[in-house]
C-alpha cells in the first residue's frame, strides 16, 4: 500500500526543510503513486524523454554516463530524498542513466503536472534549485578530486560526502549506514582504476579511518578523514523534498 504524504518520512528528519501543510496537499495531489524497482535495475535511460519523474523515497541509486567505448564514468549518487527525472523536463532528454545500487521505493509524479505544481508552491519550487546547486557543488568536488587530489584523498573525500549525505537522509543509525556501492563504483565516480581504489581502500581500513564490510559503512573517526579529503565543511544545508 502507497503511504500518504501527510506521513511522509522526511516531514519528521532534521536533515530536511520542513513543508507546510499547503505544501502537502499540492504535493499529494500531483503525486500519481509509489513504484518498486529491484537492485541493479534501470530507472532511466541515457537518451531518452520520461514521462515520468520521482523522488527516491528508500534505497540508493547512482547516476552516470557511457563513454562511446562502453566505459561509464559515475556523476553521482542518490540517496532518500533526491530527485530523479528533473533534467529531460528541462532540456528535453536525460543525459545520463541512472540505476539502482539496492531495492528502491519511488514516489511517482507526472511530468506534465510539474508546471502548475510548481506554481502552487513557487517558495518551495524555488527553494529546489539549491538542490540542482548541490548536485553541481558535489560534480565540481568530484572533478577536483579526480584532477588534483590524491587517491587517498579523494576516496577520504567521497567516503565523507557520502556519509554525510545518507546521515541527512536518516541513513546512520548505530554508526553505520547501509552503503550498497561497489568499489569499482567508486573508482568509476574518481577516475581511479580498481586496483588503486582497492589498495588506497586498504590503507584507510588499516588506520581504521573506514570500516566498510557487508554492505555497511562506518567512519571512526569522521573529522580525521575529512581532513584527509580536505572536504569543504560549508556546503552542508538541510535538504529540500517532495
Amino acid at each position: 500500500m502507497a503511504r500518504r504524504c501527510d506521513i511522509c518520512p522526511f516531514s519528521e528528519s532534521d536533515g530536511f526543510t520542513p513543508s507546510t501543510q499547503d505544501e502537502r496537499d499540492v504535493v499529494k495531489l500531483h503525486r500519481v503513486g509509489e513504484l518498486q524497482v529491484d537492485a541493479g535495475r534501470t530507472i532511466l535511460d541515457e537518451g531518452t524523454n520520461p514521462q515520468r519523474f520521482f523522488t527516491l523515497l528508500e534505497g540508493q541509486a547512482l547516476r552516470y554516463k557511457t563513454l562511446e567505448d562502453g566505459r561509464r564514468q559515475v556523476l553521482n549518487f542518490l540517496f532518500p530524498g533526491d530527485l530523479i527525472g528533473l533534467e529531460p523536463i528541462m532540456l528535453g532528454e536525460t543525459a545520463h542513466t541512472v540505476e539502482t545500487l539496492s531495492p528502491v521505493t519511488l514516489c511517482v509524479f507526472d511530468r506534465n503536472q510539474i508546471w502548475q505544481m510548481f506554481s502552487q508552491m513557487p517558495e518551495r519550487a524555488f527553494m529546489l534549485t539549491w538542490q540542482v546547486a548541490r548536485e553541481e557543488h558535489f560534480l565540481g568536488e568530484a572533478l577536483v578530486a579526480v584532477g588534483q587530489r590524491s587517491a587517498r584523498e579523494s576516496l577520504a573525500w567521497a567516503f565523507v560526502s557520502l556519509w554525510d549525505r545518507g546521515a541527512q537522509s536518516g541513513l546512520v543509525r548505530d554508526g553505520f549506514m547501509p552503503f550498497p556501492v561497489r568499489q569499482q563504483d567508486l573508482a568509476d565516480a574518481l577516475g581511479l582504476s580498481l586496483v588503486h581504489t582497492n589498495k588506497t581502500l586498504s590503507r584507510l581500513r588499516t588506520e581504521n579511518l573506514v570500516i566498510w564490510r557487508d554492505g555497511l559503512l562506518s567512519l571512526p573517526d569522521r573529522a580525521a578523514l575529512a581532513k584527509v579529503g580536505l572536504v569543504d565543511e560549508t556546503h552542508i544545508r538541510k535538504r529540500i523534498y517532495l
